[in-house]
């Protein structure tokens, strides 16, 4: 591992010259290009540097109790010896995680869908209780919420809705909120009566770019339909609404939030690009079923990820064992805590070589 290390600070060494150098700051795509690598590096190589000056204050601290006779001096070097090897410890610990590979997709943004599940009308009605905790989510990080496609129900609800998050490490965060969310309570459709159970799903698809995804237009199908549902004048007047298919994969895709056609098809377009690159990342995914195996966020639809229980003001993650009983914060965007705790989870199994 140090021998990586010392290799990648002098990589950073490296590219501190070049991101300097006009020549290079004149080709701004290849400056930006190193600069996103510099800044890549820069945690890594500022943690290296902080364990080795760990390891300089260690040895003089070992060298000060085998030099020193007087007893005062000798205790202290030794607290000193304690305090900088637990420090050591953890900054390895801290280094080890900075080498893990990194998810290509961290820094991209995602398109999230949700949909309502077994339970009806209250599954489409906690459906826009999570779009709803998303959106204060994305709110307290500063990211941008853009609404896709939406087909709501008749109570406020959603049986589907998409929406666009962007924002630094938006991915990173929210792709472990990919899979089922279980949700136990007295329905809102009833005054009184025994607790429902309902299922959500949520999934969590990273923002495809032209380079990611070659879609060749000949193998799409677009109809143009009239809007339904709520909405303004041109609702039901106008052919605005659009649906594509992919007909190699059967993947459907319909938007008509928008009054134009033009960016219904943008949007719907977009939406299918992020699919059927988080279908050849499944794809990769179950090639490497250990790594699979690893990953807490693994996109599976079917996994029971969380539950939500009314009655108790409870949240459980069952993939980390983590329960939290301040189910109005959760709903209300406070989800660091179980972001923060799968991400821990993710890392350690990782570590292990799962």
């Amino acid at each position: 591992m140090f021998d990586r290390l010392a290799e990648l600070e002098i990589k950073f060494e490296l590219l501190s010259e070049q991101v300097s150098d006009p020549e290079i700051i004149a080709d701004m795509n290849r400056w930006r290009a190193l600069m996103k690598e510099h800044s890549e590096l820069t945690p890594i190589v500022d943690t290296y540097r902080a364990y080795k000056k760990l390891e300089d204050d260690l040895e003089g601290a070992k060298e000060l109790l085998n030099e020193s006779n007087d007893e005062e001096m000798r205790t202290l070097a030794k607290e000193e010896i304690k305090s900088a090897q637990n420090e050591i410890d953890r900054v390895a610990e801290d280094l080890k995680i900075l080498l893990l590979p990194k998810d290509p997709n961290d820094d991209k943004n995602v398109i999230v869908e949700i949909r309502g599940g077994t339970g009806g009308e209250e599954a489409s009605l906690f459906a826009g209780t999570l779009f709803r905790m998303y959106q204060h989510y994305a709110n307290a990080r500063r990211w941008k919420v853009e609404m896709m496609s939406a087909n709501e129900s008749g109570l406020g609800g959603f049986k589907e809705v998409s929406f666009l998050v962007t924002g630094k490490g938006a991915y990173s965060r929210l792709k472990y909120e990919s899979g089922t969310h279980r949700v136990q309570r007295v329905p809102e459709t009833e005054s009184q009566g025994r607790i429902h159970t309902s299922a959500v799903t949520v999934a969590v698809l990273p923002e495809a770019e032209d380079v990611d995804v070659q879609l060749d237009m000949q193998d799409v199908r677009v109809d143009v339909y009239r809007s339904g549902g709520n909405g303004g004048q041109s609702v039901n007047t106008t052919d605005s609404a659009v649906r594509v298919t992919h007909v190699p994969t059967g993947v459907v895709v319909a938007c008509q939030d928008e009054k134009s056609q033009l960016k219904n098809k943008e949007k719907a377009l977009k939406i299918l690009r992020a699919r059927l690159y988080d279908l050849e990342l499944e794809k990769q995914q179950s090639q490497q079923s250990a790594e699979r195996r690893s990953l807490i966020g693994s996109g599976d639809r079917s996994e029971r990820i969380r539950t939500y229980n009314y009655p108790q003001s409870r949240v459980t993650d069952h993939r980390v064992g983590l329960t939290l009983h301040r189910l109005d914060a959760i709903l209300d965007g406070d989800l660091d805590e179980i972001m923060d705790t799968c991400i821990t989870h993710d890392q350690a199994q990782k570590l292990q070589g799962d």
